[in-house]
């Protein structure tokens, strides 16, 4: 992970962030400074973290901090949205234009949906980027900054984030430095299998394939299945197809299984496996 030395955001940020154990609601200047940087990641001019051409996760670490403050310069809301009522510090988005958006479907304000991202009923909270094309499937979570990109399928009821440097941001009395940890990522062309859970500053290739059920965090180690070899942890490589698995490891209390995952199958370049290719490779 590197932080980016250039933001689009208004360096009053910065100047706000230093001082955030004073403010409150009532501040209408700071408000006003947070509101603007968060619309500006509602609307996709500036994000969170974004891939570099290099490969490399670059974080704008003045975004992250708009986001936390933001719980600490707005006030709780009551809105209502049809029958639905709400009483939240964060309203939802008003802007939807070229998103399919089901009903029961949740996009916070300050979260970018682009053109052709499909909704079906999930959440999508603050500071999370959706790149053209994706599909959020039912009951998917999408946690605070993670990001999403193109043409990527979240199958039902995976959770995707939270971030480490969102931790406490619901809580607008906390003071804790951002840790620095890296937003989940999941680029280009990903799947995400039914109900598997990205957390903690982890990140899956373009292309790749997570099989459902699978639990990967940024320490979880990843293991190639034909080698034994340990390609890392936290990120699941390129056009491969990865499941969740166990190591075999000795301790004085007996022998334990912990968690890993498992790279089954490297994938050529562009290649989407079909169902019963998939089923072979995950299943057998």
């Amino acid at each position: 992970m590197t932080q980016s030395d250039v933001s689009p955001l208004p360096a009053a940020v910065d100047e706000l962030w230093w001082r955030r154990a004073e403010l409150s609601p009532a501040d209408a200047e700071a408000r006003a400074v947070v509101v603007g940087a968060v619309d500006m990641l509602d609307s996709g001019k500036a994000r969170v973290a974004e891939v570099s051409r290099t490969g490399e996760v670059v974080v704008d670490e003045r975004a992250r901090r708009a986001v936390m403050l933001a719980f600490r310069v707005l006030g709780m809301v009551r809105s209502q949205v049809g029958d639905f009522h709400h009483h939240d510090r964060v309203p939802l988005k008003t802007s939807v234009e070229g998103v399919r958006v089901v009903p029961g479907a949740i996009a916070r304000w300050g979260s970018y949906l682009a053109p052709g991202v499909v909704l079906m009923p999930s959440f999508v909270d603050i500071g999370a980027h959706v790149d053209e094309g994706s599909t959020v499937g039912t009951w998917v979570s999408i946690g605070a900054g993670a990001q999403i990109g193109r043409n990527v399928r979240l199958s039902r009821g995976a959770g995707v984030g939270e971030t480490g440097g969102q931790d406490g941001a619901e809580d607008p009395r906390a003071t804790g430095e951002p840790s620095g940890t890296v937003p989940v990522v999941v680029e280009d062309g990903a799947l995400i299998g039914g109900g598997a859970v990205i957390v903690d500053g982890a990140r899956v290739g373009r292309g790749a394939v997570v099989g459902a059920g699978t639990v990967l965090s940024g320490s979880t180690p990843v293991v190639d299945v034909r080698t034994g070899e340990e390609l890392g942890r936290g990120r699941v490589p390129d056009w491969c197809v990865a499941t969740g698995g166990t190591r075999w490891r000795e301790f004085p209390g007996g022998g334990f299984g912990l968690r890993c995952v498992l790279v089954l199958e490297r994938l050529e370049e562009g290649h989407r496996p079909g169902r019963a290719e998939l089923d072979r490779l995950l299943h057998g």
